[in-house]
């Protein structure tokens, strides 16, 4: 028994769940904590700063992280210091990039930047991208070669330590929004530290960078950081509009972020169960087996959806519980939102696994574009939900003005816009639904090029995925 719990937890796959799921639930319960612990419009703030900082992140490590793990884990010794010494290069080149625009933008609108939302990430960006770079190359090469022991370790570091200090602050040391930022700084300058110790990300490689290894990595980087950059802005294209928005702003960002945490906690098993049918499709699709990779698709498409129906029920019944569970009180009015999400949860496995399949028959550049054809709907949506609305409202109240006894249109804008609030939110999670139906119409469109589906199939594999997991857990009872 000894022997079997430590091969578990020696198990790469058991290590990888435990990262997404452990570090999940550690930042949701940091997320927990900083809503009741800053009032809704710095919570906005901090909301937007991390948002624009993963979504930078992305534009850094994107084109790097994945030929990282597709190169370095089959390279020799030497050649393994080359992928490494380059990765850490073209990194850092890129961060300087994205710091000097960052600063140069702050510089020259200093005002605009001042009285927006996105104050606090314009101050602290600079010095986060640096210290947060060693951090994040080592989760790339620690990746390639399949240390995803130590990569835990790290993680549970960065994650633990500001949630361990988030949970002092709240019950006795009441800091607020500068010195939490500060201290989130100073955790991921420690773990950085603790990787450059070790070697873990690399930099003692840094000077044996050559071009031949800065091309592989910045060629193959191509597709997959277009679409990891699109991806990200699915997610984070809502924010960004709603604070910019004129009179949306950081309060409806913290609304807003309730209901869509709640539902990246949903996506978690989603993309974790997309990423373990990923090598069977593949490994069906390079042996030429089209009809092996249609069930598969069709099993794990359909088995996924069904397992998420009772789900999404539960949510959608208990949604006023769950945002006040995650916010509080004050943020129960967001319970719409968050049953409007619930429609999208739906929609996630047939969109997840689409793409997947798309990867699997070797169709990178094609997932890419139902990535576009995605991001661009949301961006386009939102813009008009948002800034469609504000116009609207001006011209209402420059009407209403003239027969009113308000003498001053931004408090009638103002009135308008406490009762507008919740139901632009709602528009705008309503456009999530939308582009997620175009992303299934468009991905599910070029699969069916390749392999002839039948989009009625995948409600009977789903059937059968059901039956295969019943038959396997039969057949062990009687071994």
């Amino acid at each position: 028994m000894a022997n079997l719990a430590t091969k578990i937890l020696k198990n790469n796959n058991f290590l990888s769940l435990a990262n997404n799921g452990l570090v999940a639930v550690l930042a949701f319960f940091s997320f927990m904590i900083l809503v009741r612990s800053l009032p809704t419009d710095d919570f906005g703030k901090w909301v937007l700063f991390l948002t624009t900082a993963n979504f930078l992140d992305m534009l850094r490590f994107g084109i790097t992280s994945t030929a990282m793990v597709r190169f370095l884990s089959g390279a020799n010794k030497e050649k393994g210091k080359e992928l490494i010494g380059s990765n850490y290069l073209i990194n850092f080149v890129s961060s300087i990039i994205l710091i000097s625009i960052t600063l140069i933008v702050s510089f020259y609108f200093k005002e605009t930047v001042s009285d927006s939302g996105f104050s606090l990430f314009f101050e602290w960006f600079p010095l986060f991208a640096i210290v947060n770079l060693p951090f994040n190359n080592a989760l790339s090469v620690l990746q390639a070669r399949l240390r995803f022991d130590l990569i835990l370790l790290i993680r549970i570091i960065n994650v633990g330590i500001f949630m361990l200090f988030l949970l002092v602050n709240y019950f006795f040391l009441k800091l607020g929004l500068l010195e939490i930022t500060w201290v989130f700084i100073a955790t991921a300058l420690f773990t950085s530290i603790v990787t450059m110790i070790f070697n873990w990300d690399g930099i003692r490689y840094i000077f044996h960078a050559k071009n031949s290894a800065n091309k592989i990595i910045l060629n193959f980087g191509k597709y997959t950081t277009g679409t990891l950059i699109g991806s990200n802005l699915l997610k984070s294209a809502d924010t960004f509009i709603i604070g910019l928005s004129p009179f949306l702003g950081t309060t409806a960002v913290a609304l807003y972020s309730i209901p869509l945490k709640l539902t990246e906690i949903i996506e978690i098993p989603v993309r974790s169960y997309a990423m373990t049918a990923f090598p069977g499709m593949s490994k069906a699709s390079i042996e030429g087996k089209k009809e092996e990779v249609k069930r598969l698709y069709y099993q794990n498409a359909g088995g996924l959806l069904y397992m998420l129906i009772p789900v999404m029920i539960f949510c959608f019944i208990f949604a006023e519980e769950f945002v006040t569970i995650l916010g509080g009180a004050e943020y129960t009015q967001t319970a719409g939102i968050f049953r409007i999400f619930c429609f999208y949860g739906l929609l996630l496995p047939i969109d997840r696994l689409t793409g997947v399949a798309l990867d699997s028959v070797n169709l990178p550049k094609q997932n890419f574009i139902k990535v576009i054809y995605m991001t661009s709907a949301n961006i386009i949506g939102d813009g008009i939900m948002v800034f469609g609305i504000y116009y609207l409202v001006l011209l209402i109240s420059g009407i209403t003005l003239l027969f009113s006894g308000i003498d001053n249109i931004d408090t009638l804008i103002a009135l308008i816009a406490n009762y507008t609030n919740i139901t632009i939110l709602e528009l705008v999670a309503v456009v999530t639904l939308l582009f997620s139906i175009i992303g299934i119409l468009v991905g599910f469109n070029y699969l069916n090029k390749e392999l002839d589906l039948k989009f009625r199939n995948i409600f009977t594999g789903g059937i059968s995925f059901f039956s295969v997991f019943i038959n396997k857990v039969l057949a062990r009872k009687n071994i």
